[in-house]
């Protein structure tokens, strides 16, 4: 819950391009568009068991949902207190479209504005490239993860030393 304060006191947080919106959502308000991307993507493109994607840390977590524009909610990604994004998910038909682009810069948006000195995510194989990309470089060897090949990636947001760490 102390999460969802600092979401709630962070100044409204949306980044536009085209004709596709991100922001910054509170969970309880969020929870049924993010669950119908998210079990659209995870549970029935890639069989992700249900026990494992609804793991009981989203109430903890700052989410940012993505619409386009008609309003439709097209992608989600949520970040873990300690810097830790995931559940980065993009409707199908939006995939190409700069909606991921979105989704992540809004969240190391935060995480910057948070103070965090890095952020972390776990990638599948196929979406190492999108996150080198974004700064992010792979450390340690490729996992399984919900049956799917991972690699670990890293992104500092500023230099260590500079400033107050909180992690």
């Amino acid at each position: 819950m102390r999460n969802l304060r600092k979401i709630e006191a962070i100044e409204s947080m949306t980044r536009h391009h085209e004709n596709i919106r991100a922001e910054l959502v509170d969970w309880a308000t969020a929870q049924p568009a993010i669950r119908v991307i998210r079990e659209a993507v995870f549970i029935r493109e890639q069989a992700v068991p249900q026990e494992l994607e609804w793991d009981g840390l989203d109430p903890l977590c700052a989410h940012v949902l993505a619409w386009n524009d008609i309003g439709e909610a097209i992608g989600t990604s949520r970040m873990q207190p300690n810097g830790t994004i995931g559940r980065m998910a993009v409707i199908k038909d939006w995939r190409g479209h700069g909606v991921g682009r979105m989704l992540l810069h809004t969240l190391l948006d935060l995480a910057a504005r948070q103070g965090l000195a890095r952020v972390t995510l776990s990638a599948q194989i196929h979406a190492l490239g999108f996150y080198q990309r974004a700064g992010f470089h792979v450390v340690g060897e490729p996992f399984m993860d919900a049956g799917i090949p991972h690699r670990k990636m890293v992104r500092e947001l500023r230099p260590p030393g500079v400033g107050p760490e909180r992690q």
